[in-house]
């Protein structure tokens, strides 16, 4: 039984027509003239709620948002059962991102209107966007019944039931879709690339007969055009059957793209073979690759692969042409083609490198000069490589002397010197390899990078901007809205390395927002790719955006972000010194005022209006004003602890429920710190689970046992001990006892970590246990440094005497030296000399001195004073002929 229409919705026979165009002219993006006409309708009729709703939705699209959402919220409170009025206000949702909201809008709107197919495709596309699979299946369903003799509907449905993991139903849908066409047009791509989805949804099925059958069918009919995918489905579907046709197939993709390392793979299989040199027939598999190479000689995979297979005398005999060819060539990526050969347990095929390449440079110079200059080239990239960066520098200085022109090895050279910890003269060598060819965008971006790197932001900029739009508010900002993943970590780092930790917190933040937008993005792929018939690529989208918080660029700024949150937390002295304004005079004050009234006002009027006018003639929404351009409210946010945990938050559950690429390290950090976060926010069970999976991956690790210390100091001074609280240097909340509900559990499940009770041994005796059992006489997985750094801080905890961690700390100095396997690296020391400098210490300077000895080159620790530091930083973009470099300044 249909609803009966309220009275106020009905419209005169005009002003109804004149809706009908509102409809097509919204539709069209018409926005001025849809305006008109919502005017006209609500002069006779101003009570009309869809109307409302209409013109609101207009006017949000005409960069007047806040008027547009108060005319809709109007227009849903005169007609709460009109589906235009819901469908407009889950419009109004999904512009503003509020998913969830938008879908239950769609939701209420099909109540009134089951059957519109524009709010059931919009609701599908919400569906897949916040994966309520479920749903999405029922609503493609629906709309599949409406509009049957649509192919990207029975498509559409198909993946609805993939993407719930119902890969029968998916199947059989496809077979009906099949049954279903007639008049099939030669090449049709379409019809292609679901055949290829088909293929695809019967292997994962397992039905590998089925899926190679159909396959060999297409590929004869020539309804499949993609000649790869074809190969590529046969030789994968022959191997999963364990056909004898398998090597064949193999083979013949290696005909087709004989540079393709995973074709080579698939063919040795076939042979019981593998690449692996450990492989007991990793011989038979040398001579394959040899065979391949002889058949194939311009390729050089095969080639390269051998170098894996082959040791000894085999290896030196196929490793000399290999290298003298490339060399020759001038190739300059040949060192990173071939270091994955290094193995620092097996350093055979490295020595048997160098000496190939120091035999070779005898002599080479007056033979052939251009092969001798990337010989040194290689060899010094080799010496860095394994850590002899003086030898490096050494050959570089011989190689840019015989050639100093050749870009590379200045940029190489300044490679070696961020190595060395000396990031100012590595900016200079940049600086220098850029002025050889100005227009080279790659030259000009790694300078601006390296002169990031060294903590010099204005200079960067002015780098970027040679490149950047003129009309951009800065280099910086174009660079942004590009969505420069390297440019907006490398900025943040430095003002990280500056200090500025609300600048480099803005930027840390800026990432998060590109990630963000990129699940937002792909809102527009779902109705696309269906309309495209891309699918097999679509669910490779689909997956992609579900991992995307592993990329390395998210993970780097989360972590980042999150460690500037608990410093702040810790020390909130940190977030009122950036938010302290310097005090100007009267005078200062009032100039400053006039200044920049009188510049902005005129053209900020003269912007605003072409800005409309095009928002207005366009559809577009005009750019949101930055209420917070240098961090501070980010930083002084009182929920800074609640959005770092909602920026962890995405990793830990990444790593409990999906297999995905993130490294050990960054794995560990993840978990500690989400128990930094989880302690400080009072989470018992969270941060004991942070814990628990942390110990799993590494039992031994320095910042585990860091946490178990402080877990059970806080147990015992906060939990079981709530009246008599001493200090906490991590910023802990006043002592509340322990709580009710999760307590004894929580309390149970800290004694599985593997802490000796107390009653047993003591935190300060657990410590030096530690110390002694993971630093001394040998090392652990972690560094002797980084075991010394922990025990420190677990003693600063305790509430040991400044003298005992200060000695702790300096014997790292004290007793290290280059290569001697202490593991103290430039980023460890900077943090322990701000550690000092956080505890008052007086012997600040004393560990700086010694940071000197062990790290000759860098001079991130001082080179004799400011005013030296003051004039390198200065010399680094002047011209090379009168540039101050690190050695003249040490040679004072």
């Amino acid at each position: 039984m249909s609803r009966p229409v309220p009275a106020k919705r009905t419209l005169p026979s005009k002003e109804a027509s004149l809706f009908k165009d509102l409809l097509s002219l919204y539709e069209s993006r018409q926005l001025k003239k849809a305006l008109k006409t919502a005017d006209q309708i609500l002069k006779k009729c101003p009570e009309h709620g869809e109307t409302i709703c209409m013109k609101g939705l207009v006017l949000t699209h005409m960069g007047r948002r806040d008027e547009g959402i108060d005319l809709v919220k109007q227009g849903m409170r005169l007609d709460l059962t009109s589906h235009i009025c819901w469908h407009v206000f889950g419009l109004i949702q999904k512009g503003e991102k509020n998913y969830d909201e938008a879908l239950k809008s769609y939701t209420q709107a099909l109540k009134f209107d089951k059957d519109n197919l524009n709010i059931l495709r919009d609701a599908a596309h919400l569906q897949t966007q916040l994966r309520v699979f479920d749903a999405l299946i029922d609503t493609r369903h629906t709309i599949l019944r409406l509009r049957p003799n649509f192919r990207q509907h029975w498509i559409a449905l198909a993946v609805a039931y993939h993407l719930n993991g119902n890969l029968l139903e998916a199947k059989k849908v496809l077979e009906t879709y099949e049954r279903t066409l007639k008049n099939i047009p030669d090449y049709d791509v379409e019809h292609s690339e679901s055949l290829l989805y088909h293929i695809r949804v019967l292997e994962d099925l397992g039905e590998f007969k089925d899926a190679l059958d159909k396959l060999d069918t297409s590929a004869k009919e020539r309804s499949i055009l993609d000649r790869t995918a074809i190969l590529e489905y046969r030789a994968r579907l022959l191997t999963k059957l364990q056909a004898p046709e398998a090597e064949f197939a193999w083979r013949a993709l290696i005909d087709h793209n004989p540079d393709c390392y995973e074709y080579y793979r698939g063919y040795l299989s076939q042979k019981n073979l593998s690449l692996s040199s450990a492989n007991p027939s990793s011989e038979e598999a040398l001579e394959l690759l040899q065979t391949l190479s002889t058949q194939i000689p311009r390729a050089a995979a095969p080639k390269r692969l051998a170098l894996t297979l082959a040791t000894g005398p085999a290896f030196s005999s196929l490793i000399k042409p290999y290298m003298t060819s490339a060399l020759q060539k001038g190739i300059p990526s040949l060192f990173s083609d071939l270091k994955s050969l290094y193995s620092p347990t097996n350093p055979e095929k490295q020595n048997t490198i160098q000496t190939i390449l120091e035999a070779e440079l005898d002599g080479e110079e007056a033979a052939d000069p251009s092969t001798y200059l990337w010989t040194l080239y290689y060899l010094a990239q080799h010496h860095s490589y394994l850590g002899d960066h003086v030898k490096a520098l050494e050959v570089l200085d011989r190689a840019i002397e015989h050639t100093p022109t050749l870009p590379d090895l200045l940029m190489f050279k300044g490679r070696v010197l961020k190595r060395c910890g000396d990031y100012l003269g590595a900016a200079r060598m940049l600086n220098e390899a850029r002025l050889l060819d100005g227009q080279d965008r790659f030259l000009n971006t790694k300078t601006g990078k390296y002169l990031l790197r060294a903590g010099l932001v204005e200079e960067a900029s002015g780098i970027f901007g040679l490149f950047t739009k003129k009309d951009a508010a800065s280099p910086g900002a174009d660079l942004e809205d590009m969505q420069s993943f390297l440019y907006i970590l490398e900025e943040a780092n430095a003002h990280r390395i500056n200090n500025k930790l609300n600048l480099a917190l803005k930027k840390y933040m800026a990432v998060v927002k590109v990630i963000e937008s990129f699940e937002d993005d792909q809102y527009d792929f779902h109705g696309y790719n269906l309309r495209k018939f891309t699918v097999n690529i679509y669910l490779n989208l689909i997956t992609w955006e579900d991992h995307i918080r592993a990329q390395p660029v998210y993970v780097r700024a989360a972590l980042a972000a999150a460690k500037i949150f608990l410093e702040v937390h810790d020390d909130p002295s940190i977030a009122q010194a950036a938010a302290a304004v310097p005090e100007l005079t009267e005078a200062e004050k009032k100039a400053k005022k006039k200044a920049k009234k009188a510049a902005s006002k005129a053209e900020d009027n003269k912007k605003a209006q072409q800005q409309q006018n095009a928002n207005e003639d366009k559809g577009l929404e005009p750019p949101t004003k930055d209420d917070d351009p240098d961090g501070t409210k980010l930083l002084t946010s009182p929920s800074g602890l609640e959005t770092a945990a909602k920026l962890l938050r995405p990793l830990t559950n990444l790593l409990t429920t999906a297999k995905v690429d993130i490294a050990e390290k960054e794995r560990m950090e993840i978990w500690l710190l989400s128990y930094d976060v989880a302690i400080r926010r009072r989470k018992l069970l969270q941060a004991l689970t942070s814990l628990t999976h942390a110990q799993t991956l590494n039992s031994a690790h320095p910042g585990l046992h860091l946490r178990l210390v402080h877990l059970h100091h806080f147990i015992r001074t906060t939990l079981l001990n709530p009246s008599s609280s001493p200090s906490n240097p991590n910023g802990s909340p006043n002592p509340t006892g322990p709580p009710a509900p999760i307590g004894p559990a929580f309390l149970e499940g800290v004694k599985q970590l593997g802490v000796p009770d107390e009653s047993q041994v003591s935190l300060e005796t657990y410590n030096q246990q530690y110390l002694q059992k993971h630093a001394y006489p040998s090392p652990s997985d972690a560094s002797k440094a980084e075991v010394v750094v922990a025990c420190a801080k677990a003693m600063i905890i305790l509430g040991a005497p400044l003298h005992e961690v200060e000695n702790l700390l300096l014997g790292i100095v004290s007793t290290s030296g280059v290569g001697d396997g202490d593991g103290l690296t430039i980023g460890l020391a900077l943090e322990i000399g701000e550690m000092l400098k956080g505890l008052a210490s007086g012997r600040e300077e004393e560990f700086r001195e010694g940071c000197r000895r062990v790290f000759v080159r860098s001079t991130v620790f001082g080179v004799g004073g400011e005013e030296e530091v003051r004039v390198l930083r200065e010399g680094v973009l002047r011209d090379p002929d009168v540039a101050v470099g690190a050695d003249e300044v040490l040679s004072v």
